[in-house]
């Protein structure tokens, strides 16, 4: 028998002499730890006193700790309403200031056709923004409103009306480039409909009849408005809307065009998931959408992944008069063919470059808005 040391033949009759493998290289060493802490020199232990002398470097108060965040490299403090952006809440996990992330830059996305078509998942581009499906709808309403009816009933019959894309084609593609420039700021995908994901809320849990008190049913004229909607969506005909980064709100939504009373304009859209595991979730975007009578049912909208317009939609100043003024949308929650939907319909008459607001705390009066503009 040979050895591994012996001689061995290959195939060919060629002799190889099988010598052993060289030892492993060593690999880094690293110091015991005693040694470690014998040399390290001693630390003064964190208290309550060390963050005594904590002022916010915006405005050099030490005023309202609660509101008081402390980046977790420098250890500057900011308060929240002094951050540009304001900032919602405190935040969960590492938060580091504007100085230590180097302030923010937004790409601009690519304004080509054929990657705004791959990025909204775009089935039919097309040219013609109001096709024969949305004359016939205009025809109609005008025919309804021709015809006599008593007076209580007509005010009672408010319809939602479909938004009217812009004419140019090149007008359309800027304004679904303003959005792909602010998902892909915040790595998000665009999702114009609720998702379901797993380890998330099913689907099978959005059931309206679980609301708490009952939920508005979508009347059917109003569906037929809600598809129309969807359907130009799929062709690329979007809302005229442009997104917009502004450095005291961050990004926002104005109108690209003046925009009807009662015009639908989006819906929100997102992951849905169990209120009750986001309830310490930093998300300041998430919208209520089913209030059911047991709490351990009820749901919310994240659009922290996915999502579409609707999130970058700011809110009003509950506190002020001047910010109430501002809204000129409601945000209003549906039972449609038995499920909740949450849309975003205008309020009143839009005109181009007006931003957008509506009520943060249409359903609850839990989001903190004192320090909204």
């Amino acid at each position: 028998m040979l050895r591994e040391e012996d001689d061995i033949f290959r195939s060919n009759g060629s002799v190889r002499k099988r010598t052993k493998a060289p030892p492993p290289e060593s690999g880094k060493k690293y110091r015991p730890m005693g040694d470690i802490m014998r040399t390290a020199k001693p630390v003064c232990p964190v208290n309550e006193d060390y963050y005594s002398y904590i002022r916010c470097e915006q405005c050099r108060s030490g005023e309202r700790e609660d509101e008081l965040v402390l980046c977790d490299r420098c250890d500057m403090g900011y308060h929240l309403y002094c951050l540009r952006p304001i900032a919602v809440r405190v935040p969960v996990g590492p938060w580091f200031c504007p100085s230590c992330t180097g302030g923010r830059t937004v790409r601009r996305f690519p304004q080509l056709q054929k990657m705004i078509v791959d990025f909204f998942r775009i089935q039919q581009l097309t040219n013609a923004p109001e096709d024969e499906e949305l004359r016939a709808f205009h025809s109609e309403v005008r025919k309804r409103r021709r015809r006599s009816m008593p007076l209580v009933r007509h005010k009672k019959m408010r319809r939602i009306l479909p938004f009217t894309p812009s004419k140019d084609p090149k007008q359309r593609l800027e304004q679904m480039c303003s959005l792909a420039t602010a998902l892909t700021a915040l790595q998000m995908e665009f999702c114009n409909d609720l998702t379901y994901m797993p380890g998330m809320a099913p689907r099978s849990a959005n059931k309206a009849i679980y609301e708490k008190g009952g939920m508005q049913l979508l009347a059917k004229k109003d569906k037929e408005t809600l598809e129309i909607c969807r359907t130009m969506y799929r062709r690329g005909e979007c809302p005229p809307l442009v997104v917009v980064f502004d450095s005291c709100e961050g990004f926002t939504v104005q109108a690209d065009k003046d925009i009807k009373d009662m015009t639908f304009i989006t819906e929100y859209t997102g992951d849905v998931d169990y209120l009750e595991k986001r309830e310490d979730d930093d998300c300041d975007s998430m919208m209520t959408l089913l209030l059911a009578t047991n709490p351990s049912q009820s749901l919310v909208v994240c659009p922290d992944k996915r999502g579409n317009i609707a999130c970058f939609i700011s809110g009003i100043n509950n506190y002020t008069l001047e910010g109430r003024k501002k809204q000129n949308l409601k945000c209003v929650r549906y039972n449609v063919d038995g499920e909740c939907r949450v849309l975003l319909v205008a309020c009143r008459d839009i005109t181009r470059g007006e931003r957008l607001y509506y009520d943060y705390n249409g359903y609850e009066q839990e989001y903190p808005t004192e320090h909204f503009f």
